[in-house]
Parts: structure tokens; C-alpha cells; sequence
């Protein structure tokens, strides 16, 4: 996609060793009005490229860039009201927000109605959390039934397939993300610039069930495994983590699918869910080490395609 002139300039700008040119021109135009000038200097600032990383000025700028008609940017401004990132998490706002845009984008009128479905308080939090059910005491395992909606599963399902792209798991000594043929899943990732106002209420459900904070939650990913697709036998904890993953939330999204179960190993359980229940589990142990209890397995899909939320729960709020 071609680059608007102004943009392309800036980064003639940068490629030539003028940062500081570049951010300038972009400064210039956005307090004129200029729409994508605001949009990419507030990429810079929320990842810190070029200029300070600020989040608080990242979602004013998205704003601008709203104001001035990006349907983009206002898609980030509202994840940002919503989530309380760079300023106050203003709920009411953000659903005023998503109504504006919903009457020129079909995207955001499906999240709006997949919102106005909730029964939530004032502040974006579930009015109630089904009671969960025990299933293993060690490690723990509990499962939610119908903690999503059919029509909760469907959309998540559909927002995730434009985003699929190969799984990775973290290398251990490293911590980078790297291909591995014990996961062969699919997986879709919603970070929270992302992280509309219908996932960003979901996340509030997790967390209400799980009793932990939303801000504990990492990016909400959908997996999906086609037919012979696994995740072999692993912990979701990683050793040496300052921040560990101490807990795990599944969400079945469908279950019109043969094979596909999660295994957990240690328990001798085997556990399939049905569209919309929810599976929370403990990573760790009673002195937040990996737990080799926790060790599970999503078992091989043999026929159809199975859809699954993942989110990772820390032991304290995730930084941005």
C-alpha cells in the first residue's frame, strides 16, 4: 500500500540519518489537523521508535488522528480508553466511542453488539461469573461452564482468522519466540492496542473467574489446530521468569471437531470442552516455581478444525 506523501517523507527522512526532521515535519502537520502525521507519531511514541516511549501522548495523538477521520486510529484510541493505557480507563467513554464509529464501520458495529449483549456494570466488569467446578487438586484444575456465549465464540473465532499465523513457544534460555514441532498450532494475537472494547470485556470475565486482575492477563490469543495439529506435553510456566505465568485460561470456542482433547498428564485427565466452557489451571507451585504437575497436552485434532482462546495469567500486571 502506497504511503501517504507527508509519511513517505518522513521516512525519506529517517533513512538518510534526519530523525529528527522526521519528527519535527510529523509534529508540524499533526497540530495542523493532519491526520496520519498524528497516526504515525503515535506509533512512535507507543513503541518508543524515534521519540520517548509515551503512552499518554501515543493516545492523544491517536486521538487527533480519530478526530481527523482515521478509522484506524480511532480503533486505537478506543483500546486504549477502554484498557486505561496512557491515562483513565474511562468505560462509558469508550462505549460512546465504539457507537460513533460503529454508524461508518461494520467492524466495529459487530464488536458493539457483541458488547451490548453483556450484562455489565457500569465500569465493564461481568454482573455475574458461572461457579467452577474442580476437577483435579493437583495440579488445580477448574472448569467454567458456558463462560462464553455462542455468539462470544463465534466472533472471536472470526476476528482471529485474518490474524493466524504460525505458534511459537519461548526458548528457555533465550526467551525468544521461536518455531517448535512441539506446537504446530495456528495462533492469532490481540495485544492491547488492539484490544477492543468487546475482547477487552471478555478479559474482564477471565479475570473476574480466575480472581485475578485484567492487567495480569497477556495479550488474549485464539489457537487454532487443523486436522493432526498438537501441542505436545509442556508447562506454560518458564523457568526464571521474573513475572511468572502462574495461571492458564482456556476457552473452547467450538466443538464441532473429533480428537483434540487437553491432557493433563500428572492427573490422568482428560478433558474436553464444550463451545464456550472454560478451563483454568496452575502453572506453579506453592512457592511460584514451575510446576511439573501442570504438565498438559492439547492432543492431536483428527477431524475438523478446533478454535481455542488462550491467556496467559502473571503473577503481577503485565507492562504495556
Amino acid at each position: 500500500m502506497e504511503l501517504p506523501p507527508q509519511i513517505a517523507q518522513a521516512y525519506s527522512l529517517v533513512s538518510t540519518g534526519r530523525a529528527r526532521e522526521a519528527v519535527t515535519l510529523l509534529s508540524r502537520l499533526a497540530d495542523s489537523g493532519d491526520g496520519p502525521a498524528a497516526y504515525q507519531l503515535a506509533e512512535w511514541a507507543r513503541e518508543g521508535e524515534l521519540v520517548r516511549r509515551d503512552l499518554g501522548l501515543a493516545r492523544t495523538l491517536y486521538g487527533r488522528s480519530a478526530q481527523a477521520g482515521l478509522i484506524e486510529g480511532a480503533r486505537r484510541f478506543l483500546a486504549l480508553v477502554a484498557a486505561g493505557i496512557g491515562g483513565a480507563r474511562e468505560w462509558q467513554q469508550a462505549l460512546d466511542i465504539l457507537a460513533d464509529l460503529a454508524r461508518v464501520d461494520a467492524t466495529a458495529r459487530e464488536q458493539l453488539a457483541i458488547v451490548q449483549a453483556m450484562q455489565l456494570t457500569p465500569e465493564g466488569d461481568p454482573v455475574t461469573v458461572p461457579a467452577g467446578e474442580v476437577l483435579s487438586e493437583a495440579p488445580k484444575v477448574t472448569r467454567f461452564p458456558a463462560l462464553f456465549t455462542p455468539a462470544e465464540c463465534r466472533y472471536l473465532a472470526a476476528a482471529a482468522e485474518p490474524l493466524f499465523e504460525p505458534a511459537k513457544t519461548v526458548e528457555e534460555h533465550t526467551g525468544r519466540e521461536l518455531r517448535n514441532p512441539i506446537r504446530t498450532s495456528d495462533t492469532a494475537f490481540f495485544p492491547w492496542v488492539g484490544e477492543n472494547p468487546a475482547i477487552h470485556a471478555l478479559n474482564r470475565r477471565i479475570a473476574a473467574a480466575s480472581g485475578t486482575r485484567p492487567e495480569q492477563g497477556e495479550p488474549l490469543q485464539i489457537l487454532r489446530y487443523r486436522d493432526g495439529q498438537e501441542y505436545k506435553p509442556h508447562i506454560d510456566a518458564i523457568p526464571g521468569l521474573a513475572n511468572q505465568r502462574v495461571l492458564t485460561m482456556l476457552v473452547y470456542l467450538n466443538d464441532d471437531y473429533e480428537g483434540g482433547e487437553t491432557r493433563f498428564l500428572e492427573a490422568d485427565l482428560t478433558v474436553r470442552g464444550k463451545q464456550g466452557d472454560a478451563l483454568l489451571f496452575a502453572n506453579t507451585d506453592s512457592e511460584g516455581r514451575p510446576n511439573q504437575q501442570a504438565m498438559h497436552a492439547g492432543l492431536p485434532v483428527t477431524k475438523g478444525v478446533k478454535f481455542l482462546v488462550s491467556r496467559w495469567i502473571r503473577e503481577r500486571p503485565v507492562e504495556g
